[in-house]
């Protein structure tokens, strides 16, 4: 990102820490765990979740579910996945 940015590394560093709070690495991580999480709603198995969101692996994927949400993969999509109609 920095030389696609024409920065430095460490500046641009310091921009994401001023600007957005956190670090390039984290902020990539960010962003692929809310396409993993958009994915995994839509249907996607948590393996197609975690290759198409850029994450890689299942393990890769659990692990930042772990960090950022405090559940796993599996456990997301059951907690907010759509189920058809309900009863009233």
């Amino acid at each position: 990102m920095a030389a696609a940015t024409a920065l430095s590394p460490r500046h641009l560093t310091r921009l994401f820490r001023t600007e957005l709070g956190t670090t390039p690495a984290r902020w990539v991580e960010r962003v692929r765990l809310d396409h993993a999480q958009r994915l995994l709603l839509a249907g996607h198995t948590v393996t197609s979740a975690a290759r198409h969101s850029g994450l890689g692996s299942d393990e890769t994927l659990r692990r930042a579910f772990a960090r950022h949400l405090g559940v796993t993969p599996t456990e997301y999509r059951q907690r907010f996945a759509t189920t058809g109609s309900r009863a009233s």
